[in-house]
This record gives C-alpha cells, structure tokens and sequence, in this order.
C-alpha cells in the first residue's frame, strides 16, 4: 500500500487518483458481495472468478471515468493559490460523492435480491415510479440497518480521503499546459468509455449470473437507460422482409380455418372462421401476478399452496406446457392482450404510440361487448392507464374503491380479495344494464412485501412469498365462489393465468423453467375439463378463447388456436429484456444484440450444432421476431379508422 501511495500523482491530482482508486475497490468489493450473496461457491474457481473481476475492472473503469469529471475539472481549473477553498470544494464534493456511492452500493444488493440482476431497464423504469418502489422497499424491508450501513460506507470513504485531500490543496501549482491537458481528459475519457466499452463485453460465458457479476451497476443503469428502445433491424440477426414474410407466411398458411385478407398490410392477416355458431358468453380474465407453475401441487408442489386452483385444474381445460413471453407484469399483459411476440426491449404497453391497435379486447368491442381493465394498484404504474384506456377498454383501478372497503393494501395495490369484490361490483352494474362483458383483472399481492388481512389462511402475512401464494389462490376461490351466485355465471368463461413467473434466476439468459406458468379455462356449463399439454405461447390465449367461443374475426394476432393448431406446430416466445428466445422440439433459439445467435439444448441450455433442424428452427425465430417488430413500427397493428 505504502509503494502504491508513493507512485500516485502529487499535488491536486492526488484528489483524483485516490478516489479512482477508492471506487475501483468499492466497486470490486460490491462485485465480491454480491457473488458471495448469489451463494453459488462455484464462481470461485479461476477460470471464473479471474474473468469475472477482470472484466469487472474494464467496466469499473468505464463507469470510473464519468465519476472523475467533476474532480478534474476542479483540479483543472481551481486557481492555484485558493487553497483553502479548494480543500473545502472538494472536501464537500467528495462527502456528496462517497454517499452517492455508499447508496448505490446498498441498492445494488437490495435489487440483485429482488431481480438477480445488476441495474437494468427495470431500475430505469423504477426511477420513474419512484412511488411504489420507495413505499415497496420501506413495506418489505427494516432501512434503519441499511441506512445506518449507508451512513458508515460513507464515512469510511470520507475519512480514507479526507487527510490526502487536504494535504494535496498545498501541492504545487499545475502549469498551463498540465490544466489543458487534464480539461481535454475530463471531456475525451467519458466519451471513451461511452463508444469503445459495450454491453456485450461482458458475455464471456452463457451463464446468466456470472455475466451480470462482471458487470457494473453504474455502468448498466446508464447503459439500460439509454437502451430502453432497440431497433430490431438494426442489432438484430434480420433477412430481407420478402423471406420473413414467406418464412412466417407458410407457418399459419396451415392453420385453419381461415383465408388470408389480399394486400394487408400484415402478412399474416386473415380471416379466421368459426367452427360453429358464435357463443356470446362473458369472459373474465384474471392474470395472477408471479404464479409460477410449479406453486401448484398439480406440477409437483407439495406445501398445499393452491388447493382452490389444484381443483379448479381438474375442472377446466387445463393447459401444463404454457410458457410466459418474459418476467415482467407489462409482458404478460402485452402477450394476453396483443398476442403479440416479446420484441426486444420494452413492451408495447410502456412505449409510444400504443393506442389504437388490433386487441383482443377490441375483438369483443366489435361485438357489443364492454372491455374492462380491473386493476388492484394506480393505473399509471407502467403506462398501464394510457395503454388500456387508448385500446379502448374501461379502466377501473384502486381509486375506484372506497378506503372503507379496502381491508388491506401495500404500496402496489389493495388486497385481492378487494380487487374481486370491486370486480364484482362491476360486473353485476354491467349485467344489470343489459352489457356483455369481457373483463381483464390484474392481481397484486403476490408481490414483496407478502403481505395481506390476518385470518384468511395458515400462514401469517408478511412471512415470504408463500404466504402470498396461498392468500392469492384463497382470494380467487372466494371470487369464484361468490361468481356462482350471480345471474350472469352460467354464460361466463373464467380464465386463469399468470403474467410470469417468481423466478428469473437460472444461470443461462433464458432459462424456460423461469417461464413456465398455469392456464386454466373454466365454464362449468359450457367447456368440458381436460388436460392439454400441447407447447405453447402466451401470446396464444387470446386466439384460443376466441376459438372457444366460435368467433369469426379479422386477425392480426401472432398467436393461435392451442386446441386445434397448436398441437400442429408447438413453439413458445420468451424474452429478458435484450435476449428474446424462440422454443421449438426441445430447440431454444436465443437472438441478441450485434446480431449474435444460439442454437441451443431447451434442458441443458448447452449450445447445439446448427444442423438442418436447427437452422429452420433459427429461420422461424428470426422470421417471427423480425416481422412483428416491422409491424409495431410501420403501424400495422394500428386498426384502421378506429376512432
């Protein structure tokens, strides 16, 4: 330590070179928590922890360079006798700095717990909303050990500095030229590190966690932050519209019945016809937040987490091989409503020029019906409110509810069980008035903190997620129960599904366990229970209630029937963010950014040969993605004339 402090720069760029230092280690330090707290000893062995804390250190770096701005141009340009206001300035500036520091070191390891994940566009979502995930992390965690944490980090930097710093304000003058040139670096680093370091830097191996360790979360969150959008066509592996089109064409010319509508401006628009007279049944939608499959006892739990869904499983169609297209609730509530496929990026729901396109909700506006988007939290979380009100659906969220009829809420909503009371409060206003219905609910307290009202189950709130699983799963049987005492039940169709997962944590960037989620259909009068485990998609649920209900429409959906094409042609969609995949015969297709490609093992997340099977199964990806894509920017979802 003592020969590193003698070859450090004299003077005032000692300021400078001692805080490099300080975040160099700061940062590996945070790098070795969150390795140690990811509890996996096996980054430990060299060939993994070398790579991970030397890449690391390339990142480090890169983030370092616009953390040093600030002191550089103090250096630079502080006149040369001011000493002693020099010393405060940059005293004040370090404190500010080193608490900066501290926080985001502290909130790195509060999201890693959360998302297993350094900084992302979900941070960059979270600083907009910063509401519910301030009040989120004040419900679901005790601050006063972090903050107290916070204030020590920071004081342990101040005082490491303090001293050197105020010693360095009597070093000598700098000369002219010394200031010019530590001006010019101020400026040319920062630009250095933002074009010559990328993301993809860092993917020295496919697993998943140890490329997010090598990674930096200053570094990510500008680097998310920036990247919110992506350009298909231009990261993306793409062919020329004329093959994708034919590639995706020959996909649903052999779904059917149908006819495909001449010089649309979607390929894949068409016709789809009834297999029997129209039913005009209500539909009630509930996508259930972070109902991971393997939470119910019908794929193999055994802690009685959902005895309402397990039964509700035996008396519906129930699909066992349906996978989510991503992990975040805006995926599921795009792949549910557009049957559309996750392109890279944010969903639909959250970008710009949303409104007015081709919906399932839309489909049953065509008919007479009214589309409601019932919601437990504020309806501008996640653009939510725009998205379904510019899609023209009702949307009905907790302020709607009155406070005395709310027995319990968090920062992200009311309890469920308040949720399916206000929703059958709307829904016997609608039958009264004569009104067919089709209403979409979204459910919020399988979400941290867990917690929910005391007495409804065994478990006590706020003890973890499976607490919050079973209250769901009891508020949905309760919903259910009192649904079978309106007038309206017979005609209605049920469907239960998740918006994704609980997981999000394997070790390759795709992991298809992480996706795998329940769909139950249930109509006592009107659809026989069955077992359906034909593969299939998010995106087609739509499609397939509507094949239930023998509704002709013009489609733009991507998605399709799983009854009678899907078991044809069994593939799912799946995307994290910038990694979207493509699963087809035990095939996982994983595209990326600088139009990298994996052809590999769905099981073994083990990369494959790219054989002849493997190639199509490619080509269908890229077809599929690429196409969809193209149709959200030229505006082909957007349905003509709709007001």
């Amino acid at each position: 330590m003592l020969m590193l402090t003698t070859h450090l720069p004299q003077g005032r760029l000692a300021v400078v070179a001692r805080f490099l230092l300080t975040l160099i280690a700061l940062n590996a330090a945070v790098r070795l928590g969150l390795l140690l707290f990811n509890g996996d000893l096996g980054f430990f062995a060299p060939n993994r922890l070398l790579p991970i804390f030397g890449i690391g250190l390339l990142f480090d770096l890169a983030a370092a360079v616009w953390w040093l701005f600030p002191f550089l141009l103090l250096v630079a340009l502080w006149p040369a006798r001011a000493h002693r206001s020099f010393r405060w300035v940059a005293g004040s500036l370090l404190l500010i700095a080193s608490g900066a520091l501290a926080f985001v070191a502290a909130s790195e390891f509060f999201f890693w717990n959360e998302f297993a994940s350094r900084f992302n566009f979900i941070a960059v979502d979270y600083l907009v909303y910063t509401r519910e995930v301030i009040g989120n992390i004040r419900e679901s965690y005790d601050l006063r050990p972090a903050f107290a944490g916070i204030a020590l980090v920071t004081a342990a930097l101040f005082a490491a500095q303090w001293r050197p710093l105020r010693d360095a304000a009597q070093g000598e003058a700098l000369s002219r030229r010394q200031r010019v040139a530590i001006v010019v670096a101020a400026f040319v680093l920062p630009v250095l590190s933002f074009y010559l370091v990328q993301p993809r830097y860092k993917e020295f191996t496919d697993e998943a966690q140890a490329v997010q360790l090598a990674g930096n979360g200053h570094y990510e969150f500008w680097s998310a932050f920036r990247n919110n959008e992506i350009d298909y066509a231009t990261f993306y592996r793409s062919k020329p519209l004329a093959h994708v089109y034919k590639v995706l064409r020959a996909e649903y010319e052999q779904i059917g019945p149908q006819r495909f509508t001449a010089n649309a401006p979607m390929p894949i628009e068409r016709e789809v016809l009834a297999r029997g007279p129209e039913k005009r049944l209500n539909v009630v939608l509930v996508t259930v937040e972070s109902l991971s499959a393997d939470f119910m006892a019908a794929f193999g739990n055994d802690k009685a987490l959902t005895p309402n869904l397990d039964r509700l499983a035996q008396e519906s169609l129930f699909f066992t091989r349906l996978y989510a297209t991503g992990l975040r609730t805006v995926r599921g509530l795009e792949a549910v409503t557009l049957s559309f496929p996750p392109t890279p990026g944010n969903s639909v729901v959250k970008r710009p020029n949303n409104g007015k396109l081709f919906t399932l909700g839309e489909v049953f506006n065509q008919r007479g019906y009214e589309s409601l988007y019932l919601y437990g939290g504020y309806g501008y979380f996640d653009n939510m409110q725009d998205f379904f009100g510019g899609n023209g659906y009702t949307v009905i969220d907790r302020l709607a509810i009155a406070k005395e009829n709310i027995h319990h809420e968090t920062i992200w909503g009311v309890a469920d069980e308040d949720l399916f009371t206000q929703t059958l409060q709307q829904l016997d206003q609608r039958h009264a008035a004569g009104k067919r219905f089709y209403a979409h609910v979204m459910t919020t307290s399988n979400h941290r903190p867990y917690t929910y009202p005391e007495g409804r189950i065994d478990i006590p709130s706020g003890s973890g997620r499976n607490g919050a699983v079973k209250y769901t799963d009891w508020a949905i049987g309760e919903f259910l129960r009192q649904a079978k005492t309106r007038p309206w039940f017979d005609d209605t169709v049920f469907v239960i599904l998740a918006d994704h997962t609980s997981g999000g944590r394997g070790k390759t960037a795709l992991t298809i366990e992480d996706f795998h989620i329940p769909l139950m259909i249930w109509s006592p009068r009107h659809i026989k229970p069955a077992r359906v485990d034909t593969l299939a998609s998010q995106i087609d649920v739509g499609p397939t209630l509507l094949a239930l209900l023998n509704v002709s429409y013009r489609s733009r959906f991507f998605g399709h029937d799983i009854l009678h094409e899907g078991p044809a042609h069994q593939r799912a969609f799946m995307a994290n963010y910038q990694t979207v995949g493509y699963l087809e015969n035990g095939i996982l297709v994983e595209l990326r950014p600088q139009r990298r490609w994996r052809i590999v093992d769905a099981e073994t997340g083990k990369e494959r040969a790219a054989d002849e099977q493997g190639t199509r199964i490619l080509d269908e990806a890229v077809s599929h993605y690429q196409a969809a894509a193209e149709a959200y920017r030229s505006g082909a979802l957007v349905v003509p004339g709709k007001p």
